[in-house]
């Protein structure tokens, strides 16, 4: 296994992006910049590697916009090869950058709570050993080795109308069809595989993470000890939502524009697909799960004996009359009055089990829901579409 040294800084500790393994081979060939990701660069490089060879071949072939003698399907009718080429492809790069900043982001505010001596050395730890499992080689190249075997293994001409466009009368495959099989699918499934990775490594390293003894603010406004900042995570997935949602949107409207197919007959795949994505992308903020809840239950005890204080020593000196001694606690002016401190109680009881909301959920749905409102929408009115989906919010 090749690993390349690195060490996290104090405030960046981990990235699961940036110096990962296709990233410097990358570097050393000139195809990205030393000191960046590059990454509007390589979408653009692979947009053209894998869509401009299949255009050309079908523009000299007379398979653009009509029959070619041996066939009735034209590449313009099969919009998922465009859309997974000139759309989903890059996206699924430029999306790199996203996460890059968010988990740098989340690595400085969750250094920031490491507040001991032993759990900034234990935090440190965990990004250290997660640095090293992102340099390593060996993941890529069993990554790289899978969508290679399995484009090799899964044979184009079993995918009947989908492959319609590059196939002669006699079944055979034509060019075109060879480059989506061999090259364009096998770079989709790599880009596809990485970011299960990266997912992977951002729940290893959040579970580790969460195990550490970190300094949360029960009565923290954002309701999870500080560490709200989590809740964005999964919006900085939306460009790989919009991807993964588009491919399948775009293969849909050739089945209903062309083959008479229905939208409803797609409604348990859609229900599938949005609920296993988004249990996915959540996966890593429920590590956090099990620390907030000590967290909370610790606070509530803490707080309620604290604001029983106070209100006892209250209620007897103006409700009772009676003399109650200097107590501290009644002048403390972080306390401050019986309202404030109720407050505060009121802010820990309602303190999230998990760094999830409204926002988190947005974020995931909203890029999903794009793509299939449009194949939606070839069917059902988009004034019709919405009224319902208002409904439905309402």
């Amino acid at each position: 296994m090749s690993v390349a040294h690195s060490h996290p800084s104090a405030d960046a500790a981990f990235s699961p992006v940036d110096n990962e393994a296709p990233l410097r081979w990358l570097r050393r060939l000139h195809l990205a910049p030393d000191d960046g990701l590059g990454a509007g660069r390589r979408a653009l490089g692979l947009a053209l590697l894998t869509w401009l060879p299949i255009a050309v071949w079908a523009l000299a072939t007379g398979r653009v916009g009509g029959a070619a003698g041996d066939t009735d399907e034209s590449l313009l009718r099969h919009y998922g090869v465009h859309v997974r080429c000139l759309l989903v492809i890059p996206l699924l790069v430029l999306a790199e950058p996203m996460l890059h900043g968010a988990a740098r982001a989340i690595a400085a505010r969750l250094a920031a709570s490491a507040a001991t001596p032993e759990a900034r050395a234990a935090f440190d730890a965990a990004a250290g050993g997660m640095v090293r499992l992102r340099d390593a080689s060996l993941p890529w190249v069993l990554l790289l080795g899978a969508a290679i075997a399995w484009s090799l293994a899964d044979d184009p001409l079993a995918h009947g109308d989908a492959m319609a466009w590059a196939v002669t009368a006699d079944g055979g495959l034509v060019f075109g069809g060879w480059w989506f099989a061999y090259v364009v699918r096998p770079v989709f499934l790599a880009l596809l595989l990485a970011w299960a990775w990266r997912i992977l490594l951002l729940t290893l390293w959040l579970g580790r993470v969460a195990r550490i003894d970190l300094q949360l603010v029960p009565t923290h406004p954002d309701r999870a000890g500080g560490l709200g900042l989590l809740e964005k995570l999964p919006g900085t997935f939306a460009l790989v939502s919009l991807a993964l949602s588009a491919m399948l949107a775009s293969r849909w409207a050739h089945e209903v524009l062309h083959h008479g197919a229905s939208i409803a007959a797609y409604r348990h795949a859609v229900i599938v697909f949005v609920v296993v994505w988004t249990a996915l992308l959540l996966m890593p903020l429920l590590a956090f799960a099990p620390a907030l809840s000590r967290a909370r239950k610790r606070a509530v005890l803490a707080y309620s004996a604290l604001v029983g204080r106070q209100g006892a020593l209250v209620h007897r000196r103006w409700i009772e009359g009676r003399e109650v001694p200097a107590e501290p606690i009644l002048e403390a002016p972080e306390i401050g009055p019986v309202a404030d401190a109720a407050a505060m109680y009121e802010a820990v009881v309602k303190m999230r089990l998990v760094p999830i909301g409204k926002v988190s959920i947005a974020g995931i749905l909203l890029p999903l829901a794009l793509p299939l409102l449009v194949v939606a929408a070839l069917q059902v009115p988009l004034k019709d579409l919405l009224l319902k989906l208002a409904k439905a919010l309402v």
